[in-house]
């Protein structure tokens, strides 16, 4: 009597993101059943199963061979193979390879299967302090000055909690970037090497993160997730408004210190910059 064919599955497995005691007891069992690991590089995910005893077949899944390897899972797993997908760290696909895999398995009928864990921005964001009932996860901002400036002035408005990745060779120039173009009292907070031994949050106004990093002589090491507080819905308010025809007709009235908190209060603008505005509009009367 034959034995019933096995079902291949594809695992979606979530990877420590720096402690490896956050790799979950069925992480572990699933990656020691798989007939193949799929990983991002397999030289860092071979450290993390010879951690844990395990000897397997591994084959590199990254950005740049990705189309052209998945193809071959694909088939392996229509012949009942059991494939575990992990990144370097964290969950894949967030932001990491997986999406070509994942969506032709679902495609070819074979069964994908989730084993969740840890998510850096999901781990950022929890302890951040800032809302979080709507964010926006964006990955990384372009690494080019004018890309991510252009980026960043799309999103200025939004409302929802802004979350990013950055490197950290440019988390100086993107926190300069957000402080400039969403401005310097923007809320951000940032989170470096998550559950690591040297795990830090520094958060505050843009303006003053950014001095936070440049004073902190680890400021510019480690991964990052950086989370940028929503644009409040009053300074949505002001878009259509006639801000310095506002102002002028105030300043009739009312002292420009006084114009500038009120207008602060009604619009969401910053107060410094609405009193430094009506300063120039006084001027040009």
């Amino acid at each position: 009597m034959r034995a019933a064919p096995t079902e291949g599955v594809l695992y979606i497995v979530a990877t420590p993101i720096g402690n490896l005691d956050d790799l979950s007891p069925r992480a572990v069992s699933t990656l020691a059943r798989a007939d193949i690991v799929a990983a991002e590089d397999t030289r860092h995910s071979g450290r993390l199963l010879q951690h844990l005893g395990l000897q397997k077949k591994m084959v590199a899944i990254h950005d740049h061979n990705e189309r052209d390897r998945s193809a071959g899972l694909i088939d392996q797993l229509a012949a009942g193979a059991q494939i575990a997908l992990i990144s370097d760290a964290g969950t894949p696909l967030i932001s990491d390879p997986g999406y070509v895999l994942v969506r032709e398995a679902r495609q070819r009928g074979i069964r994908v299967s989730p084993v969740p864990g840890p998510c850096a921005f999901v781990a950022a964001l929890s302890a951040a302090g800032l809302p979080t009932d709507r964010f926006l996860f964006e990955g990384f901002l372009p690494a080019r000055r004018g890309p991510r400036r252009a980026a960043l002035d799309v999103l200025k408005r939004e409302t929802a909690t802004l979350i990013f990745y950055e490197s950290p060779h440019r988390i100086l120039e993107t926190m300069a970037a957000i402080a400039e173009v969403m401005g310097p009292e923007r809320p951000v907070v940032l989170a470096r090497e998550l559950t690591k031994t040297f795990e830090t949050f520094y958060s505050g106004q843009a303006v003053r993160v950014c001095e936070q990093l440049a004073e902190d002589a680890y400021g510019a090491k480690g991964e990052f997730v950086v989370m940028v507080e929503g644009a409040s819905a009053r300074a949505e308010a002001h878009e259509g408004l006639d801000v310095d025809r506002f102002l002028v007709l105030l300043m009739e009235e009312l002292p420009v210190k006084k114009v500038a908190k009120i207008g602060a209060e009604l619009t969401g603008l910053s107060r410094n910059e609405l009193y430094q505005r009506a300063l120039g509009l006084k001027g040009e009367g």
